[in-house]
Parts: C-alpha cells; sequence; structure tokens
C-alpha cells in the first residue's frame, strides 16, 4: 500500500481516541465517529445530583504504558494527569474475617504476607520476582506487536520452558500450590476479574498483574477516568484529528463506511476500535469478514457486570478508596457468573464484588459532605439481566434487585449502618445497556475473557484477512482488555500501517 492519506476510526474511546491520535501524527488526515454523544466511549461518567460518577474503569494501573504512549507525543504524564498514590492500594473484606489493608510496594505486601500465613514472604518474594519477570517478557515480545513475525521469539529460547507452564497452568493452580490462607490467594487471583476471566482458565502467565498492582503501585487520577479521556481527546485535537460525534456506522465498506443517516465518508484506511464481533458480524457483509459467529460461538465473551452508582450521605470511614468483599469459597461466584445458574446465587450474580469510592481521594466526585460509591457485580454477560435506570426511566427487575442486595451487603459486611436510608443518589447499568451503548457481543462489560485461546496471537489479528485497509484496535481484539491494553492496540494499528514487524514499544 502507497502511503495513506486518510483515515476514518470507528469509537471515541480510549483505543479510537489514541489510533486517531497517532495517525495523525503520521501525517494522516483523521476522523473520528461516534455513535453515542461524546467521547470515551466505556470509559464514561454521569454527574448526577451533584455526583460525578465514572461509569467504567476505575483502577489506574500499569503507569508505564500511560508514560510511553504520551511520550510518543513529547509529553509527560504529570503535565497531563494528576496522579495520585493509593494508600492503602486496597482494602479486602474478607467474609467472616477481619477487614486487611494491602499496601502496594514489594516489602510492604511481604509482610503482609509473613504476618498472615508464616512462610508466605518468601514465597511472595519469589513470585513477584517471577511476576515482573514475566511482565517484562510480555511487553518486550508479546504485548507491542502484530505477530507477524516469529523472529523476535527466536531470542527467548530460554524461557520457552517455563512459558509453557506459564500458558498450561490455570492461575488459581499456580497460586494454590504456593500459599494455603484464602485471603492471600484470593490477593493474587482476583487480577483475572481484571482481565474478564475466570481464573480456573486464566493462564498463570497473567501472574504479572501482581507486578502491576503491589510492586509498581495503584494511582488514581484527579478527575477520574474522565480526566484521562479528557488528556487523550485533546492530544487527539491537538493533532488535528476531527471527531463526529452522535455519527453512528452503518456499515464498512472498501474504501470508507456509510454511516446511518445514509452519508459516505471515504478515506484510504478504516480503523473499527468498536466491539469486534459487532464490527465483523454487522457492519461487514458475509464475503468480508474475517471472523464470523462460527468463530465467535465456541469463545467466551467474558464478564457482564451490574454497575450500581450511589451518592450517600455523611462520611463512610469503613471503606477504603478500592474496596473488595470476598466471599470464603468463591468458586460459586466464578460458576454463577461463567457456567450457569447456581444455587447459592439465587440473583445470578457473585457475591464477591468490588467497592469503588473515589470521594475519599477527589473531592471534586461528591458535594460536601457526601460520599461517591461505584459498586460493581460480576454477573452472566448476557443481555437478559438486564439494564440499569442511568439512561431509562425505570431498570429492570433483576437489576434492581442485584442492586439491593449489593448495598445490603456492603453495609452488613462493611459495617456502614443504615447505608440504605442514606442514599440520596442510585443509578446502575446492567448487560443490556453495555450492548445498546456500545454494541458489547453478549453485553459483556470489559472484553472477550483472557483464556489460552483468547490470549496473544490466538485472541486474533488486528487486521482483516478480507479487506487490505481495515484494521481493528480496542478491547476485543490484542492484545487484550483495560486501558493500558487498548493504548497499546492503538500503537499496534500504527505498526501494522508501517509494516513494522518488530516486537517492543516504538522508540518515543
Amino acid at each position: 500500500m502507497t502511503h495513506p492519506q486518510t483515515a476514518i476510526v470507528i469509537g471515541a474511546g480510549v483505543a479510537g481516541m489514541a489510533t486517531a491520535a497517532l495517525l495523525a501524527r503520521e501525517g494522516i488526515r483523521t476522523t473520528v465517529v461516534e455513535k453515542l454523544p461524546t467521547y470515551g466511549g466505556r470509559a464514561g461518567n454521569e454527574t448526577v445530583g451533584g455526583f460525578r460518577f465514572d461509569t467504567g474503569p476505575s483502577w489506574y494501573l500499569m503507569p508505564d504504558a500511560f508514560d510511553h504512549f504520551f511520550a510518543l507525543f513529547g509529553k509527560r504524564t504529570e503535565d497531563l494527569l494528576d496522579l495520585r498514590p493509593l494508600t492503602p492500594a486496597y482494602r479486602l473484606f474478607p467474609e467472616g474475617e477481619m477487614p486487611i489493608d494491602v499496601t502496594s510496594g514489594r516489602t510492604n505486601a511481604i509482610e503482609l504476607f509473613e504476618s498472615i500465613e508464616p512462610g508466605a514472604g518468601a514465597t511472595l518474594r519469589e513470585y513477584l520476582d517471577s511476576a515482573e519477570e514475566t511482565y517484562d517478557l510480555a511487553l518486550e515480545y508479546f504485548l507491542y506487536t502484530t505477530f507477524r513475525s516469529l523472529a523476535p521469539f527466536t531470542q527467548i529460547t530460554g524461557q520457552y520452558g517455563k512459558l509453557a507452564r506459564y500458558l498450561t497452568e490455570p492461575l488459581d493452580r499456580f497460586v494454590a500450590s504456593r500459599f494455603t490462607d484464602t485471603r492471600l490467594r484470593q490477593m493474587l487471583t482476583y487480577p483475572a476479574v481484571f482481565l474478564s476471566s475466570h481464573p480456573a482458565r486464566t493462564p498463570s502467565l497473567y501472574h504479572l498483574m501482581s507486578h502491576t498492582d503491589l510492586t509498581q503501585g495503584v494511582l488514581y487520577p484527579q478527575g477520574g477516568f474522565a480526566a484521562v479521556m479528557d488528556a487523550l481527546f485533546t492530544l487527539a485535537v491537538d493533532q488535528g484529528v476531527e471527531f463526529r460525534i452522535s455519527s453512528e456506522v452503518a456499515a464498512i465498506e472498501d474504501g470508507g463506511v456509510l454511516l446511518i443517516d445514509g452519508q459516505r465518508l471515504s478515506a484510504d484506511l478504516t480503523i473499527s476500535a468498536a466491539d469486534l464481533h459487532h464490527t465483523e458480524t454487522r457492519l461487514l457483509p458475509k464475503e468480508k469478514r474475517t471472523y464470523d459467529e462460527s468463530w465467535f460461538a465456541p469463545r467466551d465473551p467474558g464478564l457482564g457486570t451490574v454497575l450500581v452508582m450511589l451518592g450517600v450521605e455523611d462520611e463512610i470511614p469503613q471503606l477504603a478508596h478500592h474496596n473488595f468483599l470476598f466471599s470464603d469459597d468463591w468458586s460459586d461466584d466464578f460458576d454463577a457468573v461463567f457456567n450457569g445458574p447456581v444455587p447459592s446465587r439465587p440473583l445470578g450474580a457473585s457475591q464477591s464484588i468490588y467497592v469503588s469510592k473515589p470521594s475519599a481521594t477527589d473531592p471534586g466526585v461528591a458535594p460536601a459532605g457526601h460520599e461517591n460509591l461505584f459498586v460493581l457485580v460480576p454477573v452472566p454477560a448476557d443481555e437478559a439481566v438486564g439494564h440499569g435506570d442511568m439512561y431509562r426511566e425505570r431498570a429492570s427487575e433483576q437489576v434492581e434487585r442485584i442492586a439491593d442486595a449489593a448495598i445490603q451487603q456492603i453495609a452488613q459486611r462493611c459495617g456502614v449502618a443504615g447505608l440504605d436510608r442514606r442514599i440520596v443518589v442510585r443509578r446502575t447499568l446492567g448487560p443490556a445497556d453495555f450492548a445498546e451503548r456500545y454494541h458489547a457481543w453478549s453485553g459483556g462489560s470489559i472484553g472477550p475473557a483472557h483464556t489460552l485461546r483468547q490470549s496473544a496471537f490466538l485472541r486474533g489479528s488486528n487486521k482483516s484477512r478480507k479487506l487490505d485497509n481495515l484494521y481493528y484496535a480496542g478491547a476485543t481484539t490484542t492484545p487484550g482488555v483495560g486501558v493500558p491494553m487498548c493504548l497499546i492496540s492503538a500503537e499496534n494499528v500504527l505498526k501494522r500501517v508501517r509494516d513494522d514487524r518488530s516486537s517492543g514499544p516504538l522508540e518515543a
């Protein structure tokens, strides 16, 4: 292909804005087309009754990925975002046990593990050494790559045996063979949820995630992830990117896209940062599909969620910024989400839930004298679970019951007396909202699970095999889910356009 002059990016989420900024930096005239009336995609935000809620990501991990991306534009992260380190990184509320504050830093984590299980400190030291080594390998060979060349992998011949073991041994078994205490096991396996996956189906390769929270630390951008989206939007606009908001794509054509209103936009390149399933099965004609329904059928759409956003009167000192409420035996929680109905989970939802209290760090998210709570309840990726009331007059019955149960659980487990009576704002989102707003496959909230067959090059290519000018970016393609992965996916699109077959990040 001759050097492209124009590009259309579908979707103004993290990956869409990042991809557009990179292409425009290359001198390519780039237009972003977004169906919603604003940018941010799943990393959205809404203000209700004086409370500002992030409606998507809330954990700022892998700071090096952000630093690298911004450096490509000659920027420093600290010039764009006001990041605050969180202490503790999170608070764990184990069922039937006292709360545990988990503080980042190798020494802190090792001391905590040793205090809970004698001998676990030394074991964690080895575990974190392995997590860091695997993290570095992933950055160099598996994340910033399009998998078009095997040459980079010839450099890691001494690691093949170890990598094979990491890929075939599931994360839960990998952790259980090293630690006995349930709480410690949960601290090391909960990142599977960030990977939209079941710990029993997540390759232990992903124990590298413990390097991000326990070693690198957990940060919070003042203004929430809305501030991150603002930074990406400004960066793209500064590169000359044009945004067409409230413009939905009806079809992808050889030379551009067709909008819902019948207007055609032509370009040399089309990059879909929309959901891959929607792109392939709804926007492309059958003869132009790289991935059809038979490819998706045996695959795992990942995690669904019911999100509960609460504005609460008075302070809630019992909660830290990030909080986990874990069941003692959480196998039923994961079974309810990934395997179907479980008698012990009549609502069809997990009883291991996540609660964020951003008002612990950011006074701008709630009126004075109030707290802002964001509650994430894992549920099946199934539109039938229903929708919330953030964008509708009323929520579905199942979503309402799941929200009620979560509020009651927080009140009881965390000792927040009368929580339900102190709520002045309550809004919810369910899987049907994700399907409707983001065309999310099966109503999944994060993206396809990181199982073995959905990791690395098995996750699929970031370029169409049927249309030479069609590329993919975002959480539903390589390298995977999460904001840092979406930034990396944008860089990998640029590598494809340049025909760059190297592994590792681009030079800033």
